[in-house]
């Protein structure tokens, strides 16, 4: 599997799920954009494994997000039928964070547990982890990270990129890995959103860096060519912005 184009579509209900499905159709669909990815998030109404039968429908491949910390490890996950039923067969593994809402059961299931049940349970299924290089420091986030190949996963998706230089500096840092990898890239469109990223997530924003949609477009553009002179997968986030408007042009 190489050179794959992931697009991030946020399910917060029926409705916008399908505007965003038709700006996705509008910048060429499909034959664009091969993959669908689904963040679950829990303030909205529509978790990722519910949008995937719509998404699917549509043609692409959906890569509904998993929280790890919302898989009881005594019970069969719940998104298990569902996903069945929608032919889904790849996910992403992610850690969660701790709901707002403190009456929301939470586990002590991680990453790594969760792959490893995941290949247990639905072994033909494709399992990606997550690659974060702002988590911590680059030896722990590699050791991490080869916990979960270990575990199963069968692919990697990365947290987004703001410089192409340190996507670089992790591609030479992951080379060795077998499985492939998807490189990622978002919009950040205003001083408010790169201090979310900078501080909330501590990402590191390069000298020349500017919130606006014009250089995340730029960004975008120089990943995908990045990715695709490697033969790698590409994964574009928009947020607080159109899909169309975020990725005409660059897709």
């Amino acid at each position: 599997m190489t050179a794959r184009v992931s697009v991030e579509l946020l399910p917060r209900d029926a409705a916008s799920l399908d505007a965003q499905l038709e700006e996705l159709a509008a910048i060429g669909g499909p034959e664009r954009v091969d993959t669908v990815n689904l963040p679950d998030v829990l303030r909205f109404g529509v978790r990722s494994w519910e949008a995937a039968a719509r998404v699917a429908a549509e043609g692409y491949r959906v890569v509904p997000h998993l929280r790890a910390i919302d898989v009881d490890p005594t019970r069969p996950p719940a998104f298990l039928d569902a996903l069945d039923t929608a032919g889904v067969g790849e996910v992403l593994v992610v850690a969660g964070d701790a709901p707002a809402d403190l009456s929301r059961p939470v586990y002590a299931t991680d990453s790594v547990a969760l792959i490893r049940r995941l290949k247990a349970l639905r072994p033909d299924w494709r399992v990606y982890a997550a690659l974060d290089p702002y988590r911590t420091d680059f030896v722990s986030e590699r050791r991490y990270l080869d916990r979960k190949i270990e575990a199963g996963a069968d692919g990697v998706f990365t947290q987004p990129f703001f410089d192409v230089r340190l996507a670089e500096i992790w591609a030479e840092w992951t080379d060795d890995l077998t499985v492939p990898r998807f490189w990622g890239a978002t919009s950040v469109t205003s001083e408010r959103s790169a201090r979310y990223w900078t501080t909330r997530n501590r990402a590191v924003l390069p000298a020349g860096f500017v919130p606006t949609l014009a250089h995340s477009r730029d960004v975008a553009r120089r990943l995908a060519a990045f990715a695709r002179g490697r033969g790698d997968g590409v994964y574009f986030m928009p947020i607080r912005a159109s899909v169309r408007a975020y990725l005409d042009g660059v897709v």
